[in-house]
């Protein structure tokens, strides 16, 4: 086993099994995304919300990555996950 963390992950999708629950979440920067497992079931992670994620990986046969503590990336700004059309149309009400 082995230490990870990443910073700046939005939340996918979140699936709750009986034992777990897995959260698919994309890198901001990178645009990886990692399958992270939850056995606990008690983190509150909030899609559009940017988060810090630090837990251990597991690798007896399949890489595991099991989630031990999940905070709000306050270094960065939020981003928004909403795409700017090219055009600059963007629905402003401003006359």
């Amino acid at each position: 086993m082995f230490n990870f963390s990443a910073n700046h992950l939005l939340l996918l999708s979140r699936t709750e099994y009986s034992s777990y629950a897995v959260f698919l979440m994309q890198d901001c920067d990178t645009k990886r995304v990692y399958r992270l497992y939850e056995f606990s079931k008690a983190q509150l992670i909030r899609p559009g919300v940017a988060y810090c994620v630090a837990g251990k990986v597991n690798s007896a046969d399949k890489l595991y990555l099991v989630i031990e503590s999940v905070r709000q990336d306050t270094k960065r700004r939020r981003s928004s996950i909403t795409p700017v059309p090219a055009d600059g149309a963007g629905g402003s009400t401003l006359r």
